[in-house]
Order: structure tokens, then sequence, then C-alpha cells
């Protein structure tokens, strides 16, 4: 398949064109599920800015396990990867990719996007499947330096306790993001690679990417916007 790329790719002034801060004490709140949650101001400001959804209109299932499907729906809306900057001679399909995505599933477009924004997804990998907080934390950060100009910094090793368990290719990706802030460490300063992570905690890492793109990134035009 023949691709010609127009464009380079998003700028981050396109994901945050509306203040994130600006709704983080938004009062109306349409799910009845995270009064309790301690991201539910992220979670609200996400959604008023259309960047997640609920499950339903009314439940937004903090607790509710994620599956890769939803994880790449997740992180290409909430980054806007999106083919917009480029130019196909035959629409793209996620079967064409993927050994598991159909055409017709309601994640394949987030498929498509992801893998033409070089989110760094496995041919076979099962949309069904949960996915681990590793896997989360490299699939997002892979995105961030899609959309992200981000200054070199000299990153400094955070001591992880369980380190031992993290799968070698994700370490570099969890630091970065213990680094950014966009992960915490939990007691005993383990980062638990391998559990599985919940709609929440994904919610919470996509609202602190963007806040650290909106801050670090140095890019300033978005070329999109003189179309």
């Amino acid at each position: 398949m023949k691709i010609q790329k127009t464009l380079a790719t998003l700028t981050v002034a396109s994901i945050l064109s509306l203040s994130l801060g600006g709704l983080i004490y938004a009062a109306d709140n349409t799910f009845t599920d995270i009064e309790s949650i301690p991201g539910k101001d992220k979670i609200i400001a996400l959604h008023e800015q259309g960047f997640i959804n609920g499950v339903t209109a009314t439940e937004f299932r903090p607790d509710a396990i994620v599956t890769n499907a939803e994880a790449i729906q997740f992180i290409t809306k909430g980054l806007q990867l999106n083919l917009r900057t480029m130019k196909f001679i035959k629409a793209p399909q996620a079967s064409d990719n993927f050994t598991h995505v159909k055409n017709d599933a309601w994640f394949a477009e987030a498929f498509i996007n992801a893998f033409y924004n070089n989110i760094d997804l496995p041919k076979d990998i099962e949309p069904s499947k949960s996915i681990t907080k590793e896997q989360f934390t490299y699939y997002l950060l892979k995105g961030v330096e899609k959309v992200g100009n981000l200054p070199m910094i000299n990153l400094v090793q955070v001591a992880i306790t369980d380190e031992d368990e993290i799968t070698a290719m994700y370490q570099g990706a969890i630091q970065r993001s213990l680094k950014w802030n966009i992960n915490t460490l939990t007691s005993g300063a383990k980062f638990n690679p391998k559990s599985e992570i919940t709609r929440s905690e994904a919610a919470v890492m996509i609202f602190n990417v963007l806040q650290y793109l909106k801050t670090n990134s140095i890019d300033s035009i978005n070329p999109l916007n003189n179309k």
C-alpha cells in the first residue's frame, strides 16, 4: 500500500485547543458512579471536552478492567491521533495490519489510527484481552512522542522496587512516565507493571499526558489551523 504524508503530524496545539484546567471544577457531572473516585475531576474534564466517553450516558464504570480495544480507543481519541494529515491511494483497513481486528469492529478505526501514527502494536494483538499497566504506559508514551515535540531531558532513573517484573522493552517508557508525572509509584516504590489497568486509571494517565504536553511541548503552530 502506498501512503503519502502531506503533513508530518498533528501538533499538540490542536489537542489542547481548549484548556483542561478550565474544566477541572466542572459543576455538571453526567456520571453517577465516580463520586468516590480519586480521579473524578480529571475524568469529568476529559469527558467535557470529548476526549473520553462513558460506557453509558450515566456510567463511566471506573473500576472496570480496560481491554486492548478500549485502551487503543482511549489513546487515539485522547491524543487525537487520526489520518487527517495523510493521503492514501486505497482506504486503509484494520485487517491489513492486525490479525484479530475485524474491519467492521467498533474499534477498527482506532487501530488504524494507532498503526499509521506509529503506535507500536503487535500484529497479533487481541482486542478483547485485558491490558496491563506497563503495556498501556508504553503505547501511551509512543503516542506522546508522535504528537509532542518535546525537549531533550537528562533522565535520572527512578528506583522501582519491582523493576525485575517490568518487560525490558517497556522500561524506558515507564521511566519517562514517572519523570513526567504521568504515572506515580505505589507504596513501597512499586510500579505493578503486570497489574490490569482500570478505566479510571487510564483516564487519569490520559489527563496527565495532556497536562504534560500543554506545559512542555515546544510546538507552537498547528498547520491544520491554516487549512
